[in-house]
Parts: C-alpha cells; structure tokens; sequence
C-alpha cells in the first residue's frame, strides 16, 4: 500500500528562525509531517528536501492542519503573520517570545476568531530542542483541553510545564525565571570582573564559581518559606543587617581592582532601604515587598 503524508500526524508550524527549525526538525524525527511558513522563503528549502510541506502563504499554512504552532520574532509579528487567516476551529499554540499582558490579549483576540488558546514560554537554546536529556522544556498556559489534545505533539521538542488556565502565566514563569538568570550572569561577569587584571586564569574561577552559585540556588526556597509564611526571620543565618556590612568589603574589592560595582550596588541599596526600616534580624526576601508596586 502506498504511503501518504496525510498518514502521518499533522501540524503546522509558523516562523523558522533557529527556535522555529529546531522545533520542524524535532517534529519531522518523530514521524510527523509538519506544514512550515517563514516569511523568508528560502529558509524552508531545506525543511522541505527532509520531508516537510511548504506552504506559498501563512494562510494556506493554517488550512492545512488543526494544530498550528507559531514561533516568530515578537508580538507584531503574530499579527502580520496571522491577520488574513481563517482560525475557527484551529488550535493556536503561540510559541513566540511574549509578556503576561501580551498572552492574555492573545488570547482573547484567538478566542474571537473562534480558536482555542495555548500560550508557551520555551526554556531551552535550539541545539536543546529534540534532545531528549537536555532539561529543556516548555511552560504552557491557557487551554486546558487544548494542552490536553495535543500532548503528545508538544512534548516532541522538549519536556511540558503545564501552569495555569491564565494564558499570561507561562510568559509570566518564564520572564521571572530569565529575570533571575539575568541577576545571576550580572555577579559572575562582576567576579571574573575582579580578577581580569590578576594572575588568576578564568577557567580555573569558573568551576568555583559554579560550586558555589549551586551551593546557594537552593536559598529560593527560604525566600518562597518566607513569602508564603510571611516570618521574613525563619531559618535566617546570614540577617540583612550582617550582609549590608559585608557589602562594605564588596565594594571596597571592586574599588581596588578598578572594577565598577554598578552590576551590584542597585541591590544593595534596596538592602541598605530594608535595614534603614528596621528589619536587621530578617534575611533578604524583605527587599521584594520594595519592588513590588
């Protein structure tokens, strides 16, 4: 019996930029026939000598399957792509980079032209997509049923993180997960920072650095305790009013280096602020309750 595409399970897949290739190329491994569209033409060419089918439009891209994942350059960029489609019946999942506010206006806007919705925030580089042991993975929120239906084809890319019914949650995981890994590359560039002008190697700092910055990361957990119990002193060992002092040295290492201590004193301050208040004896978690609005 002669084999058809159309036996194959289908999707299609909007925008092939490194994420949205990475994410044709995990499907097509899998036995899937994906239907693919980028603006750029050509980037489908080699999509499409692996098997998958081109389509001329993004219009005709979204007729072909009931499950269309999008994963273009930012918000604009869903709209051009999408805005002469017809997505009654469709499931959209939206894959491109996005803010809680955006997610949920998409939503909406999906909903009145009679799709369901599934938000995803991808936690993974594209050479993590398709490997199985990497740790990647997806947030995903908004429809449930639509997640539920769909499963399998979403966890063919990388490991699914379901988090909530509110479309604006999986940009919201993800944003807050970035926005600590941001912090993060802030201290270890100020630390290789200090020693770029010794006789210190940097490949030999940069297995102490990450001992330790594992050794620490479990310290989200006495912040989540401490949010939740709202005891900002529970299971405290280093209190802010010790830590503000120890900034002082900090400061001072960086000032003779001749480093800039501009990636750390923001922080700082806002330690300095909660210890000015009078709440020496509790940990750090305090300066949360400042940044929020």
């Amino acid at each position: 019996m002669e084999h058809s595409p159309f036996d194959e399970p289908q999707l299609t897949l909007l925008g092939l930029g490194a994420m949205g290739t990475a994410l044709a190329r995990a499907w097509l491994a899998s036995g899937y026939s994906p239907t693919v569209w980028n603006r750029t033409a050509g980037r489908a060419e080699p999509l499409a000598a692996e098997g998958a089918m081109v389509a001329g439009t993004a219009a005709e891209a979204v007729a072909a399957s009931d499950l269309v994942v999008v994963c273009l350059l930012d918000d604009a960029s869903v709209d051009e792509a999408l805005a002469d489609t017809d997505l009654t019946g469709k499931d959209l999942v939206n894959l491109t980079t996005s803010t809680p506010t955006q997610a949920r206006a998409r939503a909406d806007w999906a909903r009145e032209r009679g799709a369901r919705f599934l938000d995803g925030g991808i936690m993974a580089v594209p050479p993590m997509i398709g490997a199985p042991d990497s740790g990647g993975y997806v947030f995903y929120s908004g429809s449930r049923a639509l997640f539920d239906t769909h499963h399998d084809a979403l966890a063919v890319p990388a490991g699914t993180t379901y988090v909530g019914a509110d479309p604006g949650f999986a940009a919201l995981h993800d944003v807050a997960l970035l926005s600590a890994m941001t912090g993060m590359f802030a201290g270890a560039s100020h630390a290789f920072a200090l020693i770029r002008k010794e006789d210190v190697a940097p490949k030999d700092i940069a297995p102490l650095l990450v001992s330790w910055l594992t050794a620490m990361a479990p310290f989200a957990y006495e912040i989540a305790d401490h949010l939740e119990s709202g005891d900002y002193t529970r299971g405290v060992t280093s209190n802010l009013a010790m830590m503000v002092e120890g900034n002082s040295t900090l400061l001072r290492t960086a000032e003779e280096q001749g480093v800039s201590a501009e990636l750390l004193t923001p922080y700082m301050a806002l330690m300095e602020r909660r210890l000015a208040d009078g709440h020496g004896d509790e940990g750090t978690t305090g300066v949360i309750d400042l940044l929020t609005r």
